[in-house]
């Protein structure tokens, strides 16, 4: 036997949908599509402030997501041609040097002095080609993504993960990075905990590359400027009908490709000079402070951050200048500056990239 509540809860029931189906006055009944489609919209419309969690960053990311998505997969296909770009430059100045300025040397320099080129050259390059590779070809360190005892800071919004402290979320590699400094194109890879040596030691060593190309081949390039330039004077004189017969060729072709070659050289290394110089030297800024490119912005809010509070913000991870050097390149002794540093070496770099010396989860006055 059903009780009284069944028998309320009927006719309560039926009371509903004999009120849905009554014509309401004065307001023309939406078709039903149209009604989902209404709902639907106000539905989403609301769960952008309705979340305690939601803010304009929010908002504005929902917005600019296609953006960002072709802006990722751009740069991801991309990568492989950035990389195709540095090997193609690199080789054409490489066979520049050695079928154009080499050859110069060896007949015009002293023998100290030819020692000399071929000693640092070589070396150069060989860190330069060493330590790209590594840098392209190292992972930089992912965050684990099954559950572990490590201490994190906070939840990746993306991979929906705990991340450690220093970790964050590379849209293009779609993972969360170990100690991560940004995604390079040129190398198609992340900078992370354990490649980041790697690529600091690429720029400095291809950023040292190019100034020495551009200085040694300083006077070379104004004599071959002024060799294109006289040429082209000449020319200029016969179309201009300045000179009534056409000039002798003031130099052999061999002569004039060289003299183009090494126009291309000094211009090219000059130029990389100047950008990629500005680029590792502001890197070794933030490796004197011990912080990566991502801290900087995240330090430098929240040290505006505390000082309207009046605290003072202390980065966690800044052991001093020269301390922060030695555990960038994995320095332990003395005699490690050479084998480490002026030489290849594949060791692997200071800690794990999951725990730190400086707690960052115990203060809120620390970078994460």
């Amino acid at each position: 036997m059903r009780s009284w509540r069944w028998f309320l809860s009927r006719v309560m029931r039926l009371f509903l949908r004999w009120f849905r189906l009554c014509p309401q006055r004065g307001r023309r009944k939406r078709p039903s599509r149209l009604r989902d489609l209404w709902n639907y919209g106000t539905v989403l419309l609301k769960s952008l402030y309705y979340n305690v969690l939601t803010n304009s960053d929010t908002a504005l990311d929902c917005v600019f997501e296609p953006i960002y998505w072709l802006v990722d997969n751009m740069t991801r296909w991309f990568g492989v041609v950035f990389v195709s770009l540095v090997i193609a430059l690199t080789s054409s100045v490489v066979i520049i040097v050695y079928l154009c300025v080499l050859p110069i040397i060896f007949s015009t320099y002293p023998v100290l002095w030819i020692l000399w080129h071929l000693c640092y050259g070589h070396w150069n390059l060989l860190m330069l080609v060493y330590h790209y590779y590594k840098a392209t070809t190292t992972c930089p360190g992912f965050s684990p993504q099954e559950k572990s005892d490590i201490p994190t800071v906070t939840i990746c919004k993306k991979c929906i993960v705990p991340k450690p402290a220093r970790t964050h979320h590379c849209s293009i590699c779609n993972r969360c990075i170990l100690k991560m400094d940004h995604h390079c194109p040129w190398l198609n890879n992340c900078v992370g905990q354990f490649n980041h040596r790697y690529f600091f030691s690429f720029c400095l060593f291809m950023t040292m590359a190019c100034i020495y190309c551009s200085i040694s081949a300083k006077d070379m390039f104004l004599d071959a400027y002024s060799a294109i330039e006289v040429s082209l004077h000449q020319l200029l004189d016969f179309l201009l009908g300045n000179s009534y017969q056409t000039p002798p060729p003031a130099f052999t072709r061999q002569e004039r490709m060289v003299h183009k070659s090494l126009v291309y050289l000094w211009v090219l290394t000059s130029s990389v000079a100047v950008a990629l110089g500005g680029l590792t030297l502001w890197h070794a800024i933030l490796i004197t402070r011990g912080e990566t490119s991502v801290e900087r912005h995240i330090n430098h809010k929240e040290r505006r951050r505390l000082r309207l509070k009046g605290k003072v913000f202390r980065n966690p991870y800044h052991h001093g200048k020269i301390n922060n050097w030695k555990i960038f390149f994995g320095v332990e002794k003395q005699s490690d500056w050479l084998t480490r540093v002026l030489l290849p070496s594949s060791h692997l770099p200071h800690g794990d990239g999951l725990t730190w010396d400086g707690p960052a989860h115990k203060s809120n006055t620390m970078a994460i």
